[in-house]
């Protein structure tokens, strides 16, 4: 489960310093299930005390033709056929992988955890990786340093949490800010950072924190960081996360999916 009352922290932040403004996390539950159920939502939703209002029941139709009319900003499924077809409509989307073993997250700072190529970025320069190889690879980012990544499926949402970021901001709340984002790359911050970075800064868009790996396992890393939820376009690093207590999003975009569909 996406850590729900993290979300709810931030919404009563914001409720607290913007009492008339309505711009906050809307959470719609989407289900195939028909409408009959909806009692049994509802009561579970009740007892484990949250606030979500929105309810859309499909009577065994997918799902995913709504998102469009619900100005879904992010779609996230045990299904991943849905997301498929919700990633293939232009909606940012992921397949939802629960961690192996508890961990303890945070209530009161919503945490989230970024990949970069395919995921926020365009799977460009992960096409010459898989195509010409990590020499070519390197090259090719030094030779393209200044020249911004085309956008990924979640450059949207990061810009999402952004625009809530800057609210807090605007009110001297920085350094309390409910609010943290990631990014954690196998990328080398020698060789191949500096794109990324001046990418980011070209969108206007900030990072809090960047980790920068050279092909490292990712799963230590998101230990110390725990985050509530970390995207990435390739199973094997969702893996690792899971293994290691890390509620992982699978991100079905880019040249990744073709080789693994292949093995």
């Amino acid at each position: 489960i996406f850590h729900l009352q993290a979300l709810e922290h931030v919404n009563a932040r914001l409720l607290e310093l913007y009492p008339d403004d309505e711009e906050r996390f809307d959470i719609v539950l989407m289900t195939n299930n028909h409408a009959q159920v909806g009692v049994r939502l509802i009561n579970s939703i009740n007892h484990y005390g949250l606030t979500i209002e929105r309810f859309c029941m499909t009577g065994g139709e997918s799902p995913v033709g709504y998102l469009t009319a619900y100005l879904t900003n992010l779609y996230l499924s045990a299904d991943s056929d849905k997301v498929q077809e919700a990633i293939e409509a232009g909606i940012a989307s992921a397949t939802m992988f629960t961690a192996n073993k508890d961990v303890l997250y945070s209530d009161t700072q919503l945490r989230v955890a970024f990949d970069g190529d395919a995921v926020i970025f365009s799977d460009e320069s992960e096409q010459i990786f898989k195509e010409q190889g990590l020499d070519r690879f390197f090259e090719h980012e030094q030779l393209n340093e200044n020249k911004p990544l085309a956008q990924g499926p979640l450059k949207g949402f990061l810009e999402d949490l952004g625009k809530l970021q800057k609210k807090f901001y605007a009110r001297n709340e920085r350094l309390n800010c409910p609010i943290r984002t990631y990014l954690v790359t196998a990328r080398s911050a020698a060789s191949s950072g500096a794109r990324v970075l001046k990418t980011l800064r070209s969108w206007g868009l900030e990072i809090d924190e960047a980790l920068f790996l050279a092909g490292a396992p990712k799963g230590p890393i998101l230990v110390k960081i725990r985050p509530h939820i970390f995207f990435d376009d390739q199973m094997y690093h969702i893996e690792g996360a899971q293994k290691l207590g890390t509620t992982a999003a699978h991100v079905p975009y880019g040249i990744a999916q073709k080789y693994s569909k292949s093995k």
